[in-house]
């Protein structure tokens, strides 16, 4: 199938609902914001959500999750060797690099779509695959409220007396309300070299549209993440008139005058200010 030949750029609306999106572990699991108190979920988040949605369409997956492994392999490096094609192109320091890259990106879709370095201990060379879909880190438009709730075991972990007593202390956090904005963009220079198709945009398209189906948790309890709107723009031309930048800032969302503290979807005014030949799909949820 032909390699994709026109930019897309696209922006996500989510909410979260009483729920942490990304518990950031260095800060004790609390949802993440930044020094303004805005919330934020990482790219890197916002990737294994879509890899696993993907992993959930049958796709060939090569970061996968522990808890979630279909291959049998247990680690990267494993998963790599374990896939003949790829494993006869590794050839010490005599690898072909592009061809490497190549197989690797016909055998993962992850792979061909946000790119991979494949470097391992002890191998003489490294390969590093530059993947055409890029996304941002969400920001939420208003500033979070984090709710913090003391916990308490109701049994002991272990018996005797070196065991954890029934009353040991914990913490969940949660964003009792926020709305975020996921901007990113598919590039078809790196397409054409990664061999991504207008077929796995699709995919990408719907992933996004899914972001949070089977993805609950005791921090996301099943419906406090939602998808709400997607805006999808699909450029004419591998370099579009318009930049990445001007097609995200049309997306304009402010807090209604009579909201003092939003608790949902409908407590913003959205609008989009693109130019008349630039206008994107939009796919409403809610």
């Amino acid at each position: 199938m032909e390699t994709l030949q026109h930019k897309i750029d696209f922006s996500l609306i989510i909410t979260a609902t009483n729920a942490n999106p990304n518990g950031d572990p260095l800060n004790g699991n609390r949802p993440r914001e930044t020094y303004d108190g805005y919330g934020e979920i990482s790219d890197v988040c916002i990737k294994r959500k879509i890899r696993n949605r993907l992993q959930d369409m049958g796709e060939r997956i090569f970061v996968q999750s522990d808890d979630r492994c279909d291959d049998g392999f247990d680690s990267l490096r494993s998963r790599a060797e374990g896939n003949e094609a790829v494993k006869a192109l590794s050839k010490g320091k005599k690898t072909n690099r592009d061809e490497f890259a190549r197989t690797a990106c016909a055998e993962w879709i992850d792979v061909r779509s946000f790119g991979q370095v494949f470097a391992f201990k002890g191998d003489e060379v490294s390969v590093g695959v530059r993947g055409p879909v890029s996304i941002q880190q969400a920001v939420s438009v208003s500033p979070v409220d984090i709710i913090s709730m003391q916990i308490t075991k109701s049994v002991n972990g272990e018996s005797g007396k070196e065991g954890k007593a029934s009353d040991t202390m914990g913490t969940k956090h949660r964003v009792a309300f926020g709305l975020y904005v996921i901007h990113g963009s598919i590039n078809c220079q790196l397409a054409q070299k990664t061999g991504f198709t207008a077929e796995d945009a699709q995919k990408i398209k719907l992933a996004l549209c899914t972001l949070f189906e089977n993805d609950c948790s005791s921090a996301r309890p099943e419906g406090s993440m939602e998808v709400c709107r997607l805006y999808w723009w699909e450029h004419d031309a591998g370099t579009p008139k318009y930049s990445s930048a001007k097609i995200h800032r049309s997306l304009r969302i402010i807090k209604k005058n009579n909201v003092n503290v939003p608790k949902s979807f409908s407590d913003y005014e959205i609008s989009l200010d693109a130019p008349e030949d630039a206008q994107p799909e939009i796919l409403d949820f809610v």
